[in-house]
């Protein structure tokens, strides 16, 4: 940006955070170079983590393992099971997790604990442990060591129990003691989604894991098997209580509806039907036959009583008798004649005229047989009246007998309902017991059979090889815990991270322009100055002696080839710029805080001007703290307080470098003097400035920082700009900004910024990808070239 352009009152504004430029994004650049600035500490965190992982598997003693796998097999007891009154179907996860719990059930360790005396074991009570372990059980005994003595509940201090007493009190805690430590080493875990459970147990003996294993496989199978026997027997005896009480209710039930069944007439026949039933269905058929009878009789008696009604005319041509009735024959045989007298007549009266005495005798005859034929009909009609009546009368009679047999029926089904209810009691009650009989007969049997659920698929082996710790495991473990703290570490580091480290974040974080870096300069003289030479702290400053403490003061003058000369001439272009068309300039060095090196670089500055020929005043505005005349080994009666107060001009008080004719105005400490902000405000500092400026072309003024006095403030009207030095890695940035937002009329007047004391080896891990500071080794060849380095202070006062 060319400040030229650009009024001192309208710079840059402030960023309006702290946090970074803001991006919503993961910054891979910016975690990159996170992770090369913080690889030492990741390595060195890993490499503590490899050596603990060692020392691990050098103290921890090797765990051996064997390990049995039981089938949880219900095809074994399959046969058991059709006949068994108690089978059960193990078809999910939690049958599988039960039987977990009883391989690791205190019943079943304190099986194997009596099996194998194992609380009289030494290789099992105590075993040989870890530097680990052995750590924490220091800790729990120092916690213990200020408990009374041992006390148990009910028995009180057993140190006053009398020995046989307290022996026996002994063994039986280390028998608990070794059922507890049993139950919570043994180890059984269901092999995937299958039936098959794998049941093991490690320790420091081979033998011991291998005979606790097979111990625990074989109480555990012979637990299933007196399971079963148990709730085999446990069912016999109860369903023999069970059939005795069955029995009797099935008698008294049996007993009760035989009982009452007599009571009320329920008879029935073989078939098993009630007698009242059996008779209403009798004459209901018998009255269905007498209705059809009656219907037949009335039907004939009808017809035959509608031939008589018609007359004997009529009684001729309707005649038409059954062959089945008496009189059929009588009445034929009258028709018969009939008809033949009637021919003979037609004949006669043909003949002869119907007046012929035969034809006369012909017709008599006809009309006789007429009327005996007429009077057979009459009989007949007679006899179907008193037929038609027998049968009305026997269907009467039979419909009398079936109302009879209907109530008498309807009262015996009432009765029935009750009898019914009786019956299926006992039959239900018979049932159970047959059904209890043959259970109990089968359970029975099963007592001299029983058979358990599960199977051993793999017997225990002798282990021939330590199952852990395993070297492999512990160490990539060690490896990637040890990484993960040097993360977490260097993340610490990087979150605590609160100062300028690069150019760029100068510009960024508080709107500044980057004038340049200011490498650390050397402890030791004599030697050529080298970037990234080891940083000097304000502690190492003070030990220095006073030809050192001058030579810094003149590593612009002794090395003008070098980084920090070039950074210099930076900061001068800069100001250059921005004071352009100006006769003379005044330029205030300033810091934030003290120790950041402002009196070294407005030494060097000045000496840096004044060396390529430029009128340069060096003035020591500290007047509190005037480290720039110490450095300089300036011992003075008078200084700059003395020259505004008198009024005297700068010749009184100046001194001439011999060098590079750099005047200089040192500042005397005399007590504690508090006012120095006034006096650096003041007409007579003005006025001494103003008379400087008629003989100088650069004022260097070095300034107090501006965090702990007003000084460089209360002289801010006097300065066309400063110079803002803040030390890398040392000045907050959040304190750099506060102080610039704080006084916007000094961070108005600043051109621009450098960071003194840089480290160069490590300036590279900060830098961007493709940024400057990655390619300060390359630039070493052009500060280096020419350049000379005295090995003593030549500064001539």
């Amino acid at each position: 940006m060319n400040y030229a352009n650009f009024p001192l009152d309208k710079r840059m504004p402030l960023p309006n955070s702290d946090a970074g430029d803001g991006d919503d994004f993961i910054d891979i650049e910016r975690l990159l170079g996170m992770a090369a600035r913080q690889a030492k500490v990741v390595a060195v965190c890993a490499i503590i983590g490899l050596f603990l992982g060692l020392l691990y598997l050098q103290t921890t003693p090797p765990q051996y393992q064997s390990v049995s796998s039981v089938l949880i097999d219900e095809g074994l007891n399959k046969i058991v099971d059709d006949i068994s009154a108690a089978s059960t179907t193990m078809q999910t996860d939690s049958a599988i997790l039960s039987q977990i719990e009883i391989l690791t059930s205190t019943r079943l360790a304190a099986v194997v604990v009596d099996k194998l005396k194992l609380d009289q074991n030494d290789a099992f009570m105590n075993p040989p442990v870890s530097a680990l372990a052995k750590g924490v059980g220091l800790v729990r005994s120092l916690i213990q060591y200020v408990r009374p003595s041992p006390v148990l509940p009910g028995v009180g201090d057993i140190s006053k129990l009398d020995p046989a007493t307290r022996d026996a009190l002994i063994a039986s805690s280390s028998r608990d003691y070794a059922i507890l430590k049993l139950q919570n080493e043994v180890r059984a875990e269901r092999t995937g989604r299958s039936y098959v459970i794998a049941l093991g147990y490690q320790a420091t003996d081979p033998a011991l894991a291998h005979a606790i294993t097979k111990a625990y496989a074989d109480a555990y199978l012979a637990d299933q098997l007196d399971a079963s026997f148990d709730a085999t027997e446990r069912a016999a005896v109860w369903l023999q209580g069970r059939l005795t009480e069955l029995r009797e209710s099935s008698q008294a039930a049996s007993l009760a509806v035989e009982k009452f069944r007599a009571e009320h007439g329920l008879a029935a026949n073989s078939d098993g039907q009630l007698m009242s039933d059996k008779q209403l269905s009798d004459l209901n058929a018998q009255l269905i036959v007498a209705q059809a009878d009656t219907a037949r009789a009335s039907a004939r008696y009808q017809q035959y009583k509608a031939i008589v009604e018609s007359g004997s005319d009529n009684a001729f041509k309707d005649a038409a008798i059954s062959s089945d009735q008496p009189s059929s024959s009588v009445i034929a045989a009258l028709k018969t004649r009939y008809l033949t007298v009637s021919k003979r007549l037609q004949d006669v009266e043909a003949n002869f005229g119907a007046q012929h005495p035969q034809a006369v005798a012909l017709a008599k005859e006809k009309a006789d047989i007429s009327t005996q034929i007429f009077g057979e009909l009459k009989q007949l009609t007679e006899s179907y009246r008193n037929e038609y009546e027998v049968a009305l009368a026997r269907e009467t009679a039979l419909r009398a007998n079936v109302a009879a047999a209907q109530g008498k029926s309807s009262v015996d089904n009432q009765t029935q309902v009750k009898l019914r209810e009786l019956d299926q009691q006992a039959t239900a009650l018979t049932t159970l017991y047959q059904t209890f009989l043959g259970r109990y007969e089968e359970a029975a049997q099963q007592q001299s059979f029983p058979v358990g659920k599960i199977r051993i698929i793999s017997d225990a082996s002798m282990p021939m090889a330590a199952s852990s710790p395993r070297t492999i495991i512990v160490l990539g473990l060690s490896l990637v815990l040890g990484t993960l703290m040097g993360a977490g570490f260097g993340g610490l580091n990087e979150f605590n991270e609160r100062f300028f480290r690069t150019g760029e974040e100068v510009r960024d974080r508080v709107g500044l322009k980057f004038l340049g870096y200011l490498p650390a300069i050397g402890g030791k003289l004599g030697k050529e100055e080298k970037p990234g030479e080891t940083q000097v702290d304000t502690k190492t400053a003070k030990s220095l002696s006073s030809a050192e403490k001058r030579a810094r003061m003149r590593v612009s003058i002794d090395s003008p080839a070098s980084m920090f000369s070039e950074t210099l001439r930076s900061a001068k272009i800069a100001f250059d710029v921005v004071m352009e068309g100006q006769g003379s300039r005044v330029i205030g060095i300033i810091s934030v805080l003290p120790g950041e090196g402002k009196s070294t670089v407005a030494a060097n500055l000045a000496g840096l001007l004044a060396a390529n020929g430029a009128k340069t005043l060096l003035i020591d505005g500290d007047l509190r703290n005037p480290g720039l005349s110490r450095g300089l080994g300036m011992e003075c009666e008078q200084g700059l307080m003395e020259a505004v107060v008198n009024g005297q001009t700068w010749q009184s008080v100046g001194k001439i470098d011999r060098q590079t004719k750099l005047a200089i105005i040192p500042a005397v400490l005399r007590g504690y003097f508090s006012h120095t902000s006034e006096l650096l405000s003041s007409a007579g500092m003005r006025r001494f400035i103003d008379n400087a400026k008629e003989t100088f072309e650069y004022i260097v003024v070095d300034l107090p920082p501006l965090g702990p006095v007003v000084d460089a403030k209360a002289f801010a009207p006097l300065v066309d700009g400063f110079v803002l030095v803040t030390e890398w890695g040392r000045t907050p940035r959040a304190m750099v900004r506060s102080m610039l937002e704080s006084e916007p009329y000094v961070a108005n007047k600043i051109i621009g910024a450098v960071l003194n004391k840089v480290d160069l080896k490590k300036l590279a891990k900060y830098g961007s990808f493709g940024g400057s500071e990655k390619f300060f080794d390359k630039y070493s060849t052009y500060y280096l070239e020419k350049s000379e380095v005295r090995s003593k202070a030549k500064a001539t006062v």
